[in-house]
């Protein structure tokens, strides 16, 4: 049975091992633990004890906010568990006037059926900073 959490301070290091699967240059673990607890809101998914997913934002608290990860194991894909996660942090972000995010194109059709647009942006990316 998957369950929901908010509160990232028991997420370790290993927790967080099997993730960022697919991306060319994937962040070190105490990386990708800080940007857990770093992040404005997270959103925990877990089957029993063990993590399979996670969402993190952040948020001006007024106005705007950035939709910043989203991660979930490939075993657990298609039961619905990242449309919890982020309609959880939607919950949570309550009245801001914009949610953006960015992501790979094969997974904006996700986003759409989530209610997301696709808008010009631009990013910047640095793999040789991610030990």
């Amino acid at each position: 049975m998957i369950t929901y959490r908010t509160d990232p301070s028991s997420v370790r290091d290993d927790d967080l091992e099997p993730f960022f699967d697919g991306w060319p240059t994937p962040p070190a673990g105490e990386r990708r633990l800080a940007a857990i607890r770093g992040a404005d809101l997270v959103a925990l998914a877990y089957d029993d004890d063990r993590l399979v997913g996670f969402a993190t934002a952040l948020t001006d608290g007024a106005l705007m906010a950035y939709l910043s990860l989203l991660e979930v194991l490939p075993d657990h894909w298609g039961r619905g568990i990242g449309s919890t996660l982020v309609r959880s942090l939607e919950e949570r972000w309550g009245t801001l006037y914009g949610i953006d995010l960015c992501c790979d194109e094969d997974v904006v059709p996700f986003y759409e059926r989530l209610g997301f647009a696709r808008v010009a942006g631009m990013v910047q990316r640095h793999p040789g900073r991610l030990p």
